[in-house]
């Protein structure tokens, strides 16, 4: 399917556009990665730097169940424990951010800084990076507060794989309950306590909701 029908259907069932919409969120007013939004991936330079790019989700993907992807790096940073804060560099990142349905009027107004102020929120983090021991685990992000689940689906290392998860699931392992409604993704890499490098792409990021199945 094409970048240009992509972005005028849903994203349910179809690739998710890197088509500019994107915004980054810096946490350094003089260092950030670099992200090249190209159609259907994002290509990701991280050089002793940290920050995200997110955008918002569709109303009508609000009830998203399952999530596909691919993801390659061809350099690494080296393995860190991330459940350490100040020590956490990782290659890539994808965030699936839920909030109650009764919040999302508001959150459509809002950026992802506030988004993450709530304390309703819950953080779904899968991430390409840590230690080899980690993988499969699921810890706390040791920024959230007990309101993000980072899921270690790969060590720090280099390669190319497909990836799939089942979000809801995951929520109820992580949080229990339900997850309410998708609000937001994003992607960031973070190589700023090693001072190392990251080079990656992710792509085909897919959005499958109750009554689809994932397309190319």
């Amino acid at each position: 399917m094409s970048a240009v029908l992509c972005c005028a259907a849903t994203f349910s069932g179809a690739t998710v556009p890197f088509d500019g919409r994107w915004e980054e969120l810096r946490f350094s007013l003089f260092a950030s990665n670099e992200f090249l939004q190209r159609g259907s991936a994002v290509d990701v330079a991280s050089d002793g730097t940290v920050s995200l790019l997110w955008r918002k989700v569709p109303g009508y993907d609000r009830d998203t169940i399952r999530a596909n992807w691919t993801w390659e790096v061809t350099e690494s940073v080296p393995p860190t424990d991330l459940t350490v804060k100040g020590g956490d560099d990782r290659n890539l990142s994808l965030y699936f951010v839920f909030m109650p349905v009764d919040l999302v009027a508001e959150a459509e107004k809002q950026d992802i800084r506030w988004m993450l102020k709530q304390t309703a929120v819950r953080v779904l983090m899968y991430t390409w990076g840590g230690l080899e021991r980690e993988k499969g685990h699921i810890t706390a992000n040791p920024y959230m507060n007990n309101q993000g689940a980072t899921f270690h689906v790969r060590p720090a290392g280099t390669g190319k794989f497909d990836e799939a998860v089942d979000l809801r699931a995951d929520y109820a392992r992580a949080f229990g309950g339900d997850a309410g409604a998708l609000v937001g993704v994003a992607i960031s890499a973070d190589s700023d306590d090693t001072k190392t490098h990251v080079r990656a792409t992710l792509s085909d990021l897919v959005l499958t909701g109750p009554d689809t199945s994932p397309t190319n």
